[in-house]
């Protein structure tokens, strides 16, 4: 397991795909991401609140999605292309092959002891346990833990919509995994009966009895959370669009991690789970696309802990140090030459060793390293096409001189 190569109380903004690209291997013990839902719908805060000025689209299409991915996938992940092809709509599969790059990336980001919470509702949870059982293995599988509260809405024709699901998953079945049970206030009937006494079944003569020993600890927390969202009128309400409570997020940080572990959120909006972490002593850091989430993460750990001046604001793509000195890609050649059987990756024309170049899939620009598994061969002509952008543009132009 590497160290991570960042400091404590980071925020980045950039869009979390670039960033986990250039994170070290197996550097953080808890991951909890709140991405968008495919909704169909646009999010603002409104004017006056704290997050003024936040805002996302969460509809899609293909063009928001980088072909490469979808290339990428079919060549390496099998489970996963097939999972985009089981999509219905093309929003669908755009969406699912957005979270499907930046899933694969947090998945090697993560210790083997580490674990997941992939936050959404149930306009997509079904693809994406597909897609989480495609990456981290079903054997891998906590929790489908539903988070219920009340809202009062009218539905009409179904049943109002309160709660949504966390999907829990950890990196490997390892017994090391930090697991910490919660507990939960017995009700009032159980306290009546029992004074707050843990219940214990022996057996006299073959007959069943309870008896009441030690203190109770609680009721071992079940799959299904009542958590309230936030007041109207709450302290912590920033005016974030999809703000999430932070009992929710102690709850989370609680149970998967323990004092001084690294949590990471790669969608962390409004900061809720920096808040947390720093309040239950872990170390922590963030990614959001928007400028406006290092102003709110400072502006809550100011006013909640004090914490002032000590958050690490970054805009550049962090340069990994869990892969050594890496020889120069020039190197791979010959190895490449034998992968690719002497064809051009691009216009796939075969050609002599000498007369193919060295070429990033991902450009360095966009967290690419020079490690062998992000590089390939291509032919003069298809080389200097591409330039730094992605095979999609070359494949594109290759199909229009077709």
């Amino acid at each position: 397991m590497a160290t991570p190569n960042w400091k404590n109380r980071t925020v980045w903004t950039a869009d979390c795909l670039y960033a986990l690209r250039g994170m070290n291997s197996e550097s953080v013990d808890l991951i909890y991401l709140d991405p968008p839902f495919n909704s169909n719908a646009n999010y603002a805060a409104p004017i006056g609140s704290k997050a003024a000025g936040a805002e996302f689209r969460d509809t899609w299409s293909l063009s928001d999605v980088d072909a490469e991915w979808i290339n990428l996938m079919e060549g390496k992940h099998p489970a996963l292309y097939r999972v985009l092809l089981a999509a219905i709509t093309d929003s669908d599969k755009s969406y699912l092959a957005y979270m499907a790059a930046r899933i694969l990336e947090m998945r090697r980001v993560l210790k083997p002891t580490g674990s997941i919470y992939l936050h959404c509702d149930p306009t997509m949870s079904h693809y994406l346990k597909l897609v989480m059982d495609a990456v981290f293995g079903r054997e891998n599988f906590r929790n489908e833990i539903a988070w219920c509260y009340r809202k009062w809405a009218v539905a009409a024709g179904q049943f109002v919509r309160n709660h949504d699901i966390l999907l829990f998953y950890s990196r490997e079945p390892s017994g090391a995994r930090p697991f910490n049970v919660q507990y939960l206030s017995p009700s009032a009937g159980t306290l009546k009966r029992w004074k707050g006494k843990r219940q214990q079944a022996v057996f006299e003569h073959g007959i069943r009895k309870a008896t009441s020993t030690d203190e109770e600890a609680g009721v071992p927390c079940p799959d299904w959370w009542e958590i309230s969202v936030i007041n109207p009128n709450a302290k912590e309400r920033t005016g974030y669009p999809t703000q999430k409570p932070l009992a929710l997020l102690e709850r989370v940080i609680r149970a998967s991690s323990n004092n001084g572990d690294m949590v990471l959120d790669p969608f962390c909006g409004c900061a809720t789970t920096m808040v947390a972490a720093e309040t239950l002593g872990r170390e922590w850091a963030g990614v959001d696309v928007s400028p406006l989430a290092v102003k709110l993460v400072g502006d809550r750990l100011r006013e909640q802990h004090g914490v002032f001046g000590q958050i690490v604001a970054r805009t550049d793509i962090p340069k990994r140090t869990d892969l050594g000195t890496l020889p120069p890609p020039r190197t791979h050649r010959n190895v490449l030459y034998g992968q690719q059987s002497g064809f051009c990756a691009g216009c796939s024309e075969h050609f002599m060793v000498r007369h193919l170049e060295v070429d990033h899939i991902i450009a360095k620009a966009k967290g690419g390293t020079d490690h062998i598994e992000n590089l390939q061969l291509l032919c003069g002509a298809c080389n200097r096409v591409k330039g730094d952008r992605g095979m999609e543009y070359l494949r594109a132009r290759l199909q229009f001189h077709n």
